[in-house]
């Protein structure tokens, strides 16, 4: 496993407390572990539209991390849309990025992923909500905003 620097107590980052919201149990399990040992605060690691619902009505999410394909009636695009009513960022990671839902996110990082690869996303997406240059930006990374423009609505 890759357990890059972490980012406790950094006040030049924006994203600290993050929202897992994916449907495999397995890659759920190894995301909330892996964000965790890196130093981030995980809120929720759900399967459905429902759960993440209501982590995002109750409490303070700096990121949501989003499969599009969810357990139950309601998929990640939808997930997507409520977060970007409350402000919150979001970035796709699934197989199939949704081109339709670009302005809903920041980007997609494509399946299958690395560690490495979700941890250098993440700094990517931090880096463009602060509106600085981001850094190298992983395989499988697509963006859909970038320095400078308006975050998602």
């Amino acid at each position: 496993m890759f357990f890059g620097k972490g980012v406790s107590g950094s006040a030049r980052q924006a994203i600290h407390r993050i929202l897992v919201v994916e449907d495999e149990p397995l890659v759920a399990f190894d995301n909330e572990n892996f964000l965790v040992h890196a130093g981030y605060t995980v809120v929720g690691t759900v399967d459905s539209y429902e759960a993440a619902f209501a982590h995002m009505e109750s409490d303070a999410i700096d990121l949501v991390i989003a499969d599009v394909n969810l357990s139950g009636d309601r998929n990640g695009v939808e997930v997507a849309a409520v977060a970007g009513e409350r402000d919150i960022p979001v970035l796709f990671v699934t197989g199939a990025c949704p081109g339709e839902a670009r302005h809903l996110a920041y980007g997609c990082l494509a399946k299958p992923y690395s560690q490495k690869d979700l941890l250098a996303a993440i700094k990517v997406v931090d880096a463009l909500i602060r509106g600085k240059r981001p850094p190298r930006s992983p395989g499988g990374l697509s963006l859909f905003r970038g320095v400078g423009d308006n975050p998602p609505q």
